[in-house]
């Protein structure tokens, strides 16, 4: 035991199973003003008379998980007053979820899921019906939305968009129409139509976005994250951030976040994004909160969105990017673009190697986030650049669509992970929740890992599956990397901070099958307890 009171841990942890990092592992961890003190055996020995020691029970550990591509700030606005299907297996069980919040809220008032979820993780494989939404919740408009694929909508929703009465679709969407009767069915599809729908719903006020981000992160907490690099994303107003700082600055955010920041308004993006760029700074804020960098959307005619219609960056959006890229570049902020086919990213990485002779970007961090369809030719030009790549599970709900448009076997190497690691190029992982994938850092990692999508057919081939160990780097210091924190964050190497989780489940040795209902029992950030079950402690 220390002899010292100040040279004791505040917190000692023994008896467990703790990935300190890859290809190390120990039973012990001390941990001191929020950081690792020491990680293995000797980290016993610091307890002092003020130390207090957690018996892990023989538990597995692991440092914090760092989403390195969610939506979160704009997720947190709306969470709280939103059902999440992540892991509801069938539509009676989605249906049921629906009917006990009509029985808890008024007559009239929303219900809604707004992405995170798909029809091929129920076991029907199909969206709940009008007429099923209307025998749970007759008094309440529902607005279902499955990722972008296709929203379901109540009798009442109807009603309260004015689609019941609308003759035609609502621009840049589709409403579904019964043959016969000529009434609209309830379902809807495109971002027109989506966006039509959610216009009707009234906004939170900011007092209630603000608690229901907080709400948001302890539910995230108890998935084991401990961070989050948020890529911005469509109509991210400086004012959508209002709830986050506003959380910061009252010493609330528990949460790490690294932000991304995105243009808002298709023609303006030079103009908006240059705004970012003149009137703040690359990582400023504090260790909870950095604004970080430009992206997810850089210029919307150089967004490819999922990938499955033909699609062609123009000779004026590419100039604008490559306006966009020097910009950032001569400020020394790192960029991030959505980019999913290959031939976005050609023309991505044109503008990019030119940026690159006259402003070095090998020490900036460019990215690109999904990379679904990169080809060996551009990985070699990405690892030139010193860019990195951030995957995500997008295709666990999406594969069957997208090998619907990129032809047979097009999925046995997307993303081509053995091709990327080859290369040496770094890589983070995530979600890309909350609209076009699940939250759920677990069933993010199952599909990194397995490479089965949820209709249940194996996708990806054996060589290009991550290993456990590999997947859940890159979803800790890979992700820490992107913000230039790999020394300090996505381990538990003595000097790191205190971030980790203490899981449910083995994810290193549990049955694959497993690995998406894993939870953490205790979420610490910065020493700090931020989730608890009671089971650990």
């Amino acid at each position: 035991m220390a002899d010292s009171t100040k040279s004791a841990a505040d917190e000692v942890y023994v008896n467990g199973r703790i990935w300190a990092a890859r290809g190390r592992e120990v039973t012990a961890l001390a941990v001191r003003d929020g950081r690792v003190l020491a990680c293995g055996e000797d980290a016993q020995e610091l307890a002092g008379r003020g130390s207090r020691v957690v018996d892990l029970g023989g538990r597995r550990m692991i440092p914090g998980l760092i989403d390195g591509h969610m939506h979160a700030t704009r997720a947190g606005a709306t969470w709280a007053t939103e059902l999440h299907w992540t892991g509801v297996p069938d539509v009676a069980s989605a249906l049921a979820t629906v009917e006990a919040v009509a029985r808890d809220r008024p007559p009239g008032e929303w219900i809604r899921a707004i992405g995170g979820w798909h029809p091929c993780q129920f076991a029907e494989s199909r969206e709940p019906t009008r007429a099923e939404l209307d025998a749970v919740a007759p008094d309440h408009p529902v607005y279902l939305q499955a990722l972008y694929e296709v929203a379901v909508l109540n009798s009442a929703a109807l009603r309260a968009t004015g689609l019941d009465k609308l003759s035609g679709n609502p621009p840049g969407g589709w409403v579904e129409r019964d043959p016969v009767a000529g009434e609209p069915t309830g379902r809807v599809r495109g971002m027109g139509a989506f966006s039509h729908c959610l216009a009707a719903i009234a906004p939170p006020t900011p007092d209630e976005q603000l608690r229901s981000t907080a709400a948001m992160f302890a539910d995230l907490h108890a998935s084991g994250l401990t961070g989050i690099v948020d890529p911005g994303g469509f109509g991210m107003s400086p004012e959508r951030y209002d709830p986050l700082f506003a959380l910061w600055r009252d010493h609330e955010l528990s949460m790490r976040m690294r932000l991304f920041l995105s243009a808002v308004d298709p023609g303006q993006e030079h103009a908006q994004l240059g705004d970012w760029l003149r009137h703040a700074q690359t990582r400023f804020g504090d260790e909870m909160l950095q604004v970080l960098g430009i992206g997810e959307v850089v210029h919307f005619g150089c967004h490819d969105f999922e990938g499955l219609e033909d699609f062609r960056i123009g000779e004026e959006a590419a100039a604008q990017l490559y306006d966009i890229s020097y910009a950032t570049a001569a400020r020394s902020w790192p960029m991030n673009i959505h980019a999913v086919l290959d031939s976005s990213i050609d023309v991505i990485v044109d503008c990019w190697e030119a940026v690159h002779r006259l402003i070095p970007l090998t020490g900036l961090r460019f990215t690109l986030s999904h990379a679904d369809r990169i080809s060996s030719r551009n990985l070699r030009r990405l690892k030139a650049l010193g860019a990195g790549i951030v995957l995500d599970d997008r295709q666990v709900f999406k594969a069957s669509a997208s090998e619907a448009a990129w032809g047979p076997g097009s999925m046995t190497a997307v993303p081509p992970v053995a091709d990327v690691l080859a290369e040496g190029i770094p890589v983070a992982a995530g979600t890309d929740a909350s609209r076009a994938s699940s939250y759920s850092p677990w069933l993010s990692l199952w599909w990194l890992v397995s490479g089965t999508s949820l209709d249940g057919e194996p996708r990806r081939s054996g060589p290009q599956l991550f290993s456990r160990e590999r997947a859940l780097e890159a979803y800790t210091a890979g992700s820490a990397w992107l913000s230039f924190e790999e020394r300090d964050r996505g381990h538990l190497n003595p000097g790191a901070r205190a971030d980790f989780a203490v899981l449910s489940e083995d994810y290193l040795t549990v049955p694959s099958e497993k690995i998406p209902t894993i939870s953490s029992e205790l979420t610490v950030v910065g020493g700090k307890v931020v989730h608890s079950t009671g089971a650990v402690g």
